[in-house]
């Protein structure tokens, strides 16, 4: 796609954005790298760039005569499409794209790409391990870390581009058309950016929105949502499953992952061969199994990978051995339902860290599934108070308030005893305490490698 000369806004100073205006500079674009807090500092901002030519930054308010003469605008990811701003500009015709459409439309090669409310990153590390045993040219890039657009240049038309895509990016795609999509899972989150979990459905379906029948989509057959939705995709479906016997697809039959592809079945892996553990990561390694497999990868190849996979950092990652205690990191764990996944993995009584900024989420389910393993529960951040109402509302009374994440490790600390779990699992987002998740699981193992033993 020709840019050249394209008045084109980028809205969000992030990783995404910044890499967004970086493509659109090298393609010749006039950028307008805008972000609607006044306190940021500017220099900051443009000290990304090592060449600021056609790059202009606004904060705070975008001026209307800027706005009037713009040929596109590009989103980040973390840019809520109810905006005024955006509103705006839909209505002036102006086309607003997100960062992933932008990425795809200059982008070579071809795409697998992956979504669902939990699983997203460990399924999307795997899958790109797997085609790199195969493909000399692999990118794996979106949620996972590496923004799309960052890498758009090396691409060359056998690169492989595995993509851990989220509800937001998917909001705004117009032409992005997957080979191999996923939907994992679907479960209530975000949603006080999506308002309703019809909103939050029809974004995460998105995936599937261009894809026709020469493409794959590979669902979750455990998961209800999914199994009503399939009618209406285009796609090929191939499903997996972790507790139903499939005439086509993956599927557990006690510890082997089994491959039926219509007329026979063949042993993908046992689950004994792992270094994974728990059913939902042995759902990640069907669907990626399966969307490698629909890919024309070789079983063996799979196979092999899939032996020498390690966890995913901050997803149930143990951390240290303190007096006899094990200390897990499961800061990825954003969500309610990530957060029991988290439980469910723990073999040992547990002190369990929870709490955080507060997405909309309920707790419930996730307290009632502390039966026979959380022994304390700890919490801290925003949603402290809502959690522990949840909690007595179950009648589970064993929590405490913790005013940082050092407290919470100390108390739980004090109250393990040896062959007892901590677990960092907090249900919730990071924001308001930490700028993200990683910065949180890593301030966790920080802490426990300090402990006096």
């Amino acid at each position: 796609m020709d840019f050249s000369g394209k008045k084109v806004l980028v809205f969000g100073t992030g990783l995404s954005g910044i890499a967004a205006a970086g493509l659109l500079q090298k393609k010749s674009a006039e950028v307008i790298l805008f972000d609607g807090n006044e306190q940021l500092d500017a220099e900051r901002v443009m000290a990304d760039f090592t060449d600021r030519e056609g790059i202009r930054f606004y904060k705070g308010e975008l001026p209307e005569a800027v706005r009037k003469g713009l040929d596109l605008a590009v989103l980040s990811p973390g840019v809520p499409l109810d905006l005024p701003l955006v509103s705006r500009m839909k209505e002036e015709g102006i086309p607003v794209w997100g960062e992933l459409e932008l990425a795809y439309r200059c982008g070579k090669g071809e795409v697998l790409a992956i979504t669902g409310t939990n699983g997203k990153t460990t399924t999307t590390a795997l899958l790109g391990e797997i085609m790199k045993s195969s493909f000399e040219h692999v990118n794996v890039v979106g949620n996972i870390g590496i923004p799309y657009s960052g890498v758009v240049e090396e691409m060359r038309d056998d690169t492989v581009t595995v993509a851990e895509v989220s509800s937001f990016q998917l909001e705004t795609i117009d032409a992005f058309n997957p080979n191999v999509s996923a939907v994992l899972n679907i479960t209530p989150d975000h949603l006080n950016r999506h308002h309703t979990m019809e909103n939050y459905i029809a974004a995460k379906m998105n995936i599937t929105k261009n894809q026709g029948r020469d493409r794959v989509c590979v669902l979750n057959y455990e998961d209800e949502i999914l199994r009503e939705r399939a009618e209406c995709i285009s796609a090929k479906v191939l499903w997996f499953s972790s507790l139903h016997r499939l005439e086509e697809g993956l599927y557990l039959d006690g510890d082997r992952i089994l491959y039926a592809d219509g007329s026979a079945v063949t042993e993908v892996i046992s689950t004994g061969e792992l270094n994974i553990l728990g059913r939902h990561n042995y759902e990640n390694v069907m669907a990626a199994a399966a969307m490698a497999l629909s890919f024309g990868v070789p079983m063996d190849a799979v196979r092999e990978t899939l032996k020498r996979f390690q966890a995913v950092e901050h997803r149930i990652e143990y951390v240290a051995e303190k007096r006899g205690v094990r200390f897990y990191n499961d800061s990825k764990a954003t969500n309610p339902d990530a957060a029991i996944k988290g439980i469910q993995a723990m073999d040992r009584p547990t002190c369990l860290i929870g709490g955080g900024y507060d997405k909309d989420s309920e707790y419930s389910e996730w307290i009632r599934s502390f039966e026979g393993k959380v022994k304390l529960l700890v919490l801290l951040g925003q949603t402290g108070e809502k959690i522990a109402a949840a909690a007595k509302a179950c009648g589970f009374t064993d929590y405490v308030f913790a005013e940082s994440l050092q407290e919470a490790v100390d108390i739980c600390y004090e109250n393990a005893r040896t062959g007892d779990a901590v677990l960092l699992s907090p249900a919730c987002a990071s924001w308001g305490m930490f700028p993200n998740y990683e910065v949180r699981g890593k301030m966790f193992k920080e802490m426990v490698h300090a402990l006096e033993e």
